[in-house]
């Protein structure tokens, strides 16, 4: 089902929704550990989950097994990332089968940062996607209208140094391009988000398009810090004379994060500019349920503890790979080494820019 048509069904009866992002880990157990952490987060109600992918197509192979058993396996409504720097119309092609053949209809379409080798971006001789606004129109002129694409937006401003008003434009060529959704990179400026959607609505880009804010629950205080410099996201001055005095005591953190982060959810909800969050979960479930069940939004029923079925699949390549985490529209590679994992019964298996 398309994600926009998911979020239309729930809010006309006036409930907000929520989603999940997850990355592919980096070893073939971390991977049987996540889809376990996946099902059992299925029980929060999200209304979609998202998978990465890797910068150039790395780790691919990945980002497309693990949408095939969150689809299908899980039944999860699964969105798929997807990224046109250095990758070839070849790879593309392959990416956007894989994600049909697994019953996935949800893209999100991004550019996506250099290689972890490359210093910039760069236009291949085998692609004919500069823009991601490329990449929406290739995946329209092939598949029409079966799947929902996702863009992303930049209430921050990008890392390229263009500001947040600047990059609106931008964002309007994407949606008429094709675009369905925005996800936003993370933000914790509830002010300053609601002017920039405001904005963004002021440009012609219209109601039926979801602006989803992307938010990044509060692990601890370094991490937190590290990742809020990391994609520009200012910090209000009132959540740092909170969080300072106790910045040792990670139990501490997380308390006052959620009670930080759920207000600030609240603030966008009331506002009347997005209906939806979307939490960069970090592979982790316990600070994002803690700011949902701070929020009342969870189903009364359930918890991410109960037990889920094992997942059918295991990945069993032995190549190198570089996957990336996508926080809210920024990237960042790490190698990976894969092993071959045993088999499970019988069946096993193989955001940045405009």
């Amino acid at each position: 089902m398309h994600i926009t048509q998911k979020l239309a069904a729930s809010h006309a009866d006036g409930h907000p929704t929520y989603s999940f992002e997850y990355f592919p880990p980096k070893t073939p157990q971390g991977v049987q550990n996540l889809y376990a952490r996946m099902g059992r987060m299925n029980s929060l109600g999200p209304a979609f989950i998202d998978i990465t992918w890797g910068a150039g197509g790395s780790g691919s192979s990945l980002t497309c097994e693990m949408v095939k058993v969150a689809q299908s396996e899980y039944g999860l409504e699964t969105c798929m990332h997807l990224t046109c720097t250095d990758m070839g119309i070849e790879m593309i092609t392959d990416a956007l089968q894989k994600a049909y053949e697994a019953g996935c209809t949800n893209i999100l379409a991004l550019r996506g940062d250099p290689p972890k080798e490359k210093d910039s971006w760069e236009q291949t001789d085998s692609t004919a996607f500069r823009y991601a606004r490329d990449l929406i129109k290739f995946i329209k002129s092939k598949y029409d209208d079966y799947f929902d694409i996702g863009v992303a937006g930049y209430p921050e401003g990008c890392d390229d140094g263009t500001t947040a008003d600047a990059h609106i434009p931008y964002l309007k060529e994407k949606i008429d391009a094709g675009g369905t959704f925005i996800v936003t990179q993370m933000c914790y400026d509830a002010e300053r988000f609601i002017t920039w959607a405001r904005k963004v609505r002021e440009s012609g880009i219209p109601d039926h398009v979801p602006i989803i804010p992307g938010i990044m629950p509060i692990q601890n205080f370094d991490s937190f810090l590290r990742r809020a410099k990391w994609t520009n996201a200012r910090i209000p001055p009132e959540w740092l004379e909170k969080l300072e005095p106790i910045k040792g005591d990670d139990a501490a953190v997380r308390e006052a994060g959620k009670d930080l982060i759920a207000g600030f959810c609240r603030k966008l909800l009331n506002s009347g500019v997005t209906k939806h969050l979307h939490f960069y979960t970090m592979n982790l479930a316990a600070s994002t349920q803690m700011v949902l069940e701070e929020l009342a939004v969870t189903p009364t029923h359930g918890s991410p503890t109960e037990s889920e079925p094992k997942p059918k699949y295991v990945v069993c390549s032995g190549t190198q790979q570089d996957t990336q985490t996508i926080d809210g529209g920024k990237i960042t590679s790490n190698n990976v080494e894969t092993v071959p994992a045993p088999a499970v019964s019988s069946v096993t298996a193989g955001t940045g820019g405009p």
